[in-house]
């Protein structure tokens, strides 16, 4: 009797655990998730993923002219779309900016238009 007790507790307490990290993971989802609604986003190249890339990415010791780091440079639009893969991935899961971090917002603009096909726009 003991057992079935101990058991069914412990079940308890493992759908709760579970509802408990569902529930979180849908309130604070991110651009990593694959969840981000990109139908509400506006972003261009020019606009604001340029701007991202050269105050939070292009510095000195990250990826500037020259650079050897990960991708290398991400200076022009050529660098930036030829890296776009592994930007998307390194905002989305936080990794980069390596020194900063940039908030759920950035994180969509650069991540939906990577998304949307990294236009020249």
């Amino acid at each position: 009797m003991k057992k079935s007790t101990t058991l069914a507790v412990f079940i308890v307490l493992i759908v709760i655990l579970a509802n408990a990290c569902k529930k979180d993971s849908e309130e604070n989802q991110d651009p990593g998730s694959g969840t981000v609604d990109c139908g509400t986003i506006t972003t261009s190249f020019s606009g604001n993923v340029s701007a991202l890339m050269s105050t939070s990415c292009a510095k000195s010791d990250c990826h500037n002219n020259g650079s050897t780091n990960g991708p290398g440079a991400l200076i022009s639009y050529n660098q930036i779309f030829n890296a776009r893969v592994k930007i998307r991935v390194a905002v989305a899961n936080g990794s980069m900016p390596r020194d900063a971090s940039f908030t759920a917002a950035q994180k969509a603009i650069i991540t939906c238009w990577i998304d949307g096909g990294a236009p020249n726009n």
